[in-house]
């Protein structure tokens, strides 16, 4: 097709969208079809008008049973964590018009909030009481089955049945990991409000400074530092450590690598997981609940003890370390690398929240967009050769209040109709959230509208990342965790076996004792403490 043909299809296109002939989804498939960028896309389906009356499938404004009515939703999210922010302003700057013009109601929503690591608990409060306080929740992927299993969450099935604009296409992993409960079932029981992955921050402008990559081929047989990202696909979990060992100068107050090491939530868990995940090592066997032998693996605590290994080229107190203490290194200048959530990307390379990839959020920092690559961590090199990323799954879902009557169930339907519109989710992208829609994340020029989307994109495809436990027991089973794993970290706990031995021992006794498993703790288990 000749430039000359494609502006005239792309016109075409305007002249539809404006005249409501074809719908969103319609006119954002065909805009893909052209090969319009993402920006382009966006102005098209902003261009959308809605048909008269007569030709309208979906409620206008005054069919609704709720036209005419004001209605206070409330939303719980995870205070501190831009997304769920994001999530929330966009429901009243956005959702609010479009609600009484698309559906004749007023709405307005107001946000409640809690760390990520008593958030669940300000949830459980409420629903085990039968309260609707909180209409939508962002849950955080694991507590699904603690929300679902006791009834304080809507399973979602019918729903989605009874509107099909809901029946989304969505990565795979998101699609398991943010919505599914039990394992491996059909039942659905959230929608991604926010994907994520975890990311390798970089601070490019130190691995291109010509003196850096002279010394580190001095010291590694000529082996250069990363240049791009193709160079950084490259890299392995070896070649990684020679990296943050040759910026690691304590007297300059300049580390090689930060990643999260703290007792706080499951921050320890998230990131020592990839050096067992990425060597075949898993957590547990979610269809027996066989805990023991399988989280103890010899290949898990060489992992844990990897993971520990990377402390020696980090900053002081950097067992403390969780997902604000790193952006706070990080913007600071005291890495030359950080392994972070993807979801960070804005505040990472200090970029203004909401605009544009290269526009500075705090002048005095020394580290700006221009000085950052974001691309995927390292990678685990196989008996083959080939290199293996099983990260963690990090990202959230919505999920509705089971507990909601009728007018507060219906908004939050309409919220998640409008929320999944190709614009809103475009929009989305564009204040810096991480969809999850695979029809959004293969747009043209989607990987350049945030400086962390490629990244983000690669590690949640191909089976890169993936979640732990989605069982109701979670909240007594992470605790464990943690304090074993940090124990380790923190020397504490004397070796990587005995940190893992407990947790096995711990968490296989927690399901055994609810009846989530027949398997039962081995004797060893009966006198193993830290």
């Amino acid at each position: 097709m000749t430039p000359k043909d494609l502006s005239k299809e792309h016109v075409a296109l305007l002249r539809a969208a404006k005249a409501g002939s074809l719908n969103r989804r319609e006119l954002m498939r065909r805009g893909i079809g052209l090969g319009l960028s993402a920006t382009a896309i966006a102005g098209l389906i902003s261009s959308y008008r809605p048909a008269p009356v007569a030709a309208q499938a979906s409620p206008t404004a005054g069919t609704s049973p709720l036209a005419g009515q004001s209605i206070d939703m409330t939303i719980l999210g995870i205070a501190g964590w831009p997304p769920s922010r994001l999530g929330v302003d966009m429901a009243n700057e956005l959702f609010k018009p479009y609600a009484k013009e698309q559906y004749g109601y007023d709405v307005n929503f107001s946000f409640e909030e809690a760390p990520f690591e008593s958030l669940f608990q300000k949830a459980a409060t409420s629903l085990q009481s039968g309260s609707a306080q909180y209409n939508i929740i962002i849950s955080d992927s694991q507590w699904l089955g603690a929300l679902a299993e006791p009834g304080w969450i809507v399973r979602l099935n019918d729903i989605i049945a009874e509107n099909p604009e809901l029946d989304i296409k969505f990565e795979e992993a998101a699609a398991i990991g943010y919505r599914i409960y039990p394992d491996g079932s059909d039942n659905i029981y959230g929608f991604p409000q926010e994907g994520d992955v975890i990311g390798l921050f970089v601070r490019q402008d130190l691995m291109s400074d010509q003196a850096e990559r002279d010394a580190y081929k001095a010291a590694n047989d000529g082996e250069d530092l990363p240049q791009n990202w193709d160079d950084w696909l490259e890299v392995d979990i070896d070649r990684y450590e020679r990296i943050a060992k040759h910026f690691t100068r304590p007297d300059k107050n300049l580390y090689g690598t930060a990643m999260q090491w703290s007792k706080v939530y499951d921050y320890v868990s998230c990131y020592a997981y990839p050096f067992m995940f990425s060597n075949g090592g898993e957590a547990w066997d979610p269809a027996t609940g066989q805990i023991e032998g399988i989280v103890n693996s010899e290949i898990n605590i060489k992992g844990l003890e990897r993971n520990k290994s990377f402390l020696q080229y980090a900053p002081p107190g950097a067992t403390n370390y969780g997902i604000g203490e790193e952006v706070d290194v990080f913007t600071a200048g005291t890495v030359a690398t950080c392994l972070q959530w993807s979801a960070l990307g804005p505040q990472m390379a200090n970029q203004k929240p909401g605009g544009a990839p290269d526009e500075v959020a705090d002048p005095s920092k020394p580290v700006t967009p221009d000085k950052v690559l974001i691309v995927p961590p390292p990678g685990f090199k196989q008996e083959d050769g080939s290199l293996k990323r099983v990260y963690t799954l990090g990202g959230q879902p919505w999920v509705l209040n089971a507990f909601n009557d009728e007018a507060h169930q219906q908004v939050a339907i309409d919220f998640m109709k409008f929320w999944y519109l190709p614009e809103t989710q475009l929009e989305f992208s564009k204040r810096g959230g991480d969809t999850a829609v695979i029809e959004v994340l293969d747009s043209p020029g989607y990987d350049d509208l945030q400086i962390h989307f490629r990244a983000y994109k690669y590690m949640m495809r191909e089976n890169r990342s993936k979640d732990f436990w989605h069982d109701p027991n979670y909240a007594e089973m992470l605790a464990v965790q943690q304090e074993a794993w940090n124990g380790y970290m923190t020397d504490v706990v004397s070796d990587a076996k005995l940190a893992l031995d407990y947790t096995a021992c711990k968490q296989q006794e927690i399901l055994y004792d609810a009846g989530r498993s027949d398997i039962a703790p081995s004797d060893i288990c009966s006198d193993i403490s830290l």
